[in-house]
């Protein structure tokens, strides 16, 4: 494509050229607006969209669904949660053409069987509701748990995006699991250099953007299937700069942002440029990738925060199920 025809192209436009644009948000119009091939949610956007109007009706129907249950206390607001986190996948899947990644119990993030276990409940959620495990991957934490549960989910064909990935060791044990895809954090990486340097990385040396970029490379010059996720942008430049990783799911404000430029943008991640790369191939037993991850103090500390403010949500999301049950 010309210099002149890329001009009158919007960057969203360009981008959609060469990687998937996913949606991270749980609100509908942005994904209209902006025709993304996937969408993202965790508890978080969950929780924030149900504080809004024109959602509140899928809680309202959870709750209704499950109101009159054999199951008490605790059980049932478990279980009216899990359908509600369904209910807006399946709104999500009829406005996007690829797949909705639904999120697991942050509190699960330590307990492989109990990731397994709920997996399994959420899509068999979705396929009571017509909706095939092709087009629903379940979110899980890249813990040595999460990896391990991601593995055994794949061989009976649930699919799993392993999400608070900060680190290239979390990345390997994900590849050797065959995990379907990964989500690394970009602008949570970004945040944590930028505070403990006092530096305001810039374009390629964004810390965020070159473990994206590591990870990609090493993915494509192995020949793992895994997919690249870039996830947490704060900035347009980040974005831009992992143009031709597999995916990047971006927010409604940057996805806007994206839409107003016409800048021209070009690809910075290929299988191609993959090949040059001169990173050696590594395994990783528990006892290696538990050392290398605690000798990562940017990774031990975003993977834990994250996980507790996973969980906090999903408290405060308990908290106000409990109260609609009455």
């Amino acid at each position: 494509m010309s210099t002149a025809t890329l001009e009158k192209v919007s960057q969203l436009d360009q981008l959609k050229q060469f990687t998937k644009v996913v949606a991270d948000t749980g609100d509908f119009e942005s994904m209209r607006i902006y025709k993304p091939q996937d969408a993202t949610t965790n508890p978080s956007l969950i929780l924030a969209a149900t504080q809004k109007s024109n959602y509140g009706h899928l809680l309202d129907e959870a709750v209704s669904e499950l109101k009159n249950s054999a199951l008490g206390g605790a059980a049932k607001v478990e279980a009216v949660i899990d359908q509600l986190l369904v209910l807006f996948g399946c709104e999500i899947l009829k406005i996007v053409p690829g797949r909705v990644s639904t999120e697991t119990d942050a509190r699960l993030s330590f307990d492989t069987e109990g990731s397994i276990k709920k997996a399994r409940q959420l899509i068999e959620l979705y396929e009571k509701r017509g909706i095939s495990r092709e087009r629903v991957l379940i979110k899980i934490a890249s813990t040595w748990e999460g990896i391990k549960a991601a593995e055994q989910l794949h061989n009976d064909s649930i699919h799993c995006n392993l999400t608070l990935l900060f680190s290239f060791p979390q990345a390997v044990a994900c590849a050797e699991a065959k995990v379907q895809l990964i989500s690394p954090f970009v602008g949570r990486i970004f945040d944590w250099y930028k505070e403990h340097t006092g530096k305001d990385y810039q374009g390629a040396d964004d810390p965020g953007v070159q473990s994206v970029s590591r990870i990609y490379n090493y993915y494509k010059k192995y020949g793992y299937k895994t997919e690249v996720m870039g996830a947490s942008f704060r900035k347009t430049s980040q974005i831009i700069e992992l143009a031709g990783c597999d995916l990047l799911t971006i927010s409604p404000n940057l996805l806007e942002d994206l839409s107003k430029s016409n800048e021209p943008i070009e690809r910075k991640l290929s299988p191609e440029k993959a090949n040059a790369s001169a990173e050696g191939k590594i395994t990783l037993d528990e006892k290696t990738f538990r050392f290398q991850l605690n000798e990562d103090a940017m990774a031990t500390e975003k993977t834990a925060e994250g996980i507790r403010k996973f969980s906090a949500d999903i408290v405060k999301l308990e908290k106000l199920v409990a109260s609609k049950l009455g």
